[in-house]
């Protein structure tokens, strides 16, 4: 064990030696080996950030969260012109499943409308998302209350002028005034703020709920009324924990049908989408961007291998002596085989390092830049960057050093003087 111990030392020092002695050599072959990993690398750390974000701004919501509307999430075989003509989920039908569907633990019904501009006193905040729901979205998304309270269930169905703040729009409106019980005005109506949400931050794509407001969904009917163009409802299902999500949806279907009237071979006039297949989607897309990342770094950690094998053959021609000497001294073959080896995987891995070093500092102003959005150098990114290089070092110092390990002593001595 010790002896490899100073093999591993010795070649060390002899790859730093490499270093220093042929700077513009050594920088070159190993180049292909630092964009390689770095490119990996970073590609890997792009793609987890991507994902956590995403993941971020959906995980208020249960995966197995269920949303009926007329539009689907994911491909259909159903033409576009017969979505058209699809009607919007009801009121009554939030209602009727409500009263009739099993093993709920919350629905709620929401109104997707546009955004507006909200007004206190000479203080205005434009396009602000809205959030028309009924009351059970409040258990539904975990909403969290900074102050205040969420609307309750006869607020709900009487569609009372109530209103939750943003952490964001609070600030904008009210600054260091206590929000609660103050008047705001939406739609040129007034609402009577009974609470705040928490601080969330800003999403990826710009939805955070700091900068939302709820009100019951029965108000924006009110505005709207039930067949405006202008908005979409959707009924939003959160089952029990625990049950099978396959025969709930079978049986959500077939409560929808039976309330709608369709016959049998009739197909769905509704779309039952489920939060886990979005995620599968995500899953997807970030799988693919994975491969691609990976295909384009093969090219360069091809381009860095032939390098170090260069390196490492060059390395050998210029040591021809000093192996000559070690193997009269009594060196075997195996010691002068990991001695190049090592060496190799040395030289390879400062080059994946370096790679790293270069990775961490673009994460870190790429997240100084794009404020909110954190991207993650992850430690087992970083062992999957290090680990890499290694394997690369190792294949590409095999040949140099099989070719070291079997010169004969005497040549070896003879060519090198």
């Amino acid at each position: 064990m010790i002896i490899y111990l100073r093999v591993l030392k010795e070649s060390f020092n002899f790859a730093i030696n490499a270093l220093k002695n042929n700077k513009l050599r050594t920088f070159l072959s190993l180049l292909g080996v630092t964009i390689g990993i770095f490119s990996i690398i970073a590609v890997l750390a792009a793609v987890d950030s991507l994902k956590k974000e995403i993941e971020g701004s959906i995980s208020s919501l249960d995966n197995s969260t269920i949303i009926v509307m007329r539009f689907n999430f994911g491909p259909t075989d159903i033409p576009r012109w017969k979505r058209r003509q699809f009607p919007d989920v009801s009121y009554d039908e939030y209602q009727y499943i409500k009263r009739n569907m099993p093993d709920m633990e919350a629905v709620s019904y929401a109104l997707n409308v546009p955004s507006a501009s909200i007004k206190y006193e000479e203080n205005s905040v434009s396009n602000v998302e809205i959030g028309a729901v009924s009351y059970e979205y409040y258990d539904i998304e975990a909403l969290q209350i900074a102050k205040g309270r969420f609307f309750n269930e006869a607020e709900s169905a009487s569609g009372k002028p109530v209103i939750i703040l943003g952490d964001e729009i609070a600030e904008n409106l009210f600054g260091s005034q206590d929000p609660l019980g103050k008047k705001v005005r939406l739609y040129g109506r007034k609402f009577s703020v009974i609470g705040v949400l928490e601080k969330e931050g800003s999403g990826l794509f710009g939805d955070s709920k700091d900068t939302a407001v709820f009100f019951p969904v029965n108000m924006a009917r009110k505005i709207y009324g039930d067949n405006n163009k202008s908005t979409f409802p959707q009924i939003i299902i959160k089952p029990e924990k625990g049950i099978d999500n396959e025969g709930f949806i079978a049986i959500l279907k077939q409560k929808i049908r039976m309330s709608r009237g369709l016959k049998p071979g009739e197909i769905d006039n509704f779309f039952v989408n489920q939060l886990q297949g979005f995620t599968d989607i995500i899953d997807g897309i970030t799988g693919t961007m994975n491969g691609i990342g990976w295909i384009i770094s093969i090219f360069s950690l091809l381009v860095g291998g032939f390098g170090i094998a260069n390196i490492m053959f060059v390395s050998v021609k210029e040591r021809t002596n000093l192996i000559g000497i070690q193997k009269s001294l009594g060196a075997k073959n195996k010691f002068i085989l990991f001695q190049f080896l090592f060496e190799a995987v040395i030289l390879s891995v400062i080059g994946g390092l370096i790679g790293l070093v270069l990775v961490f500092v673009v994460s870190v102003l790429a997240s100084q830049f794009t404020g909110d959005f954190e991207f993650v150098l992850s430690l087992w990114n970083m062992f999957i960057g290090t680990a890499i290089s290694a394997i690369i070092g190792l294949i590409a110092g095999i040949l140099p050093a099989f070719s070291a390990s079997r010169l004969d002593p005497v040549e070896a001595i003879r060519t090198g003087m």
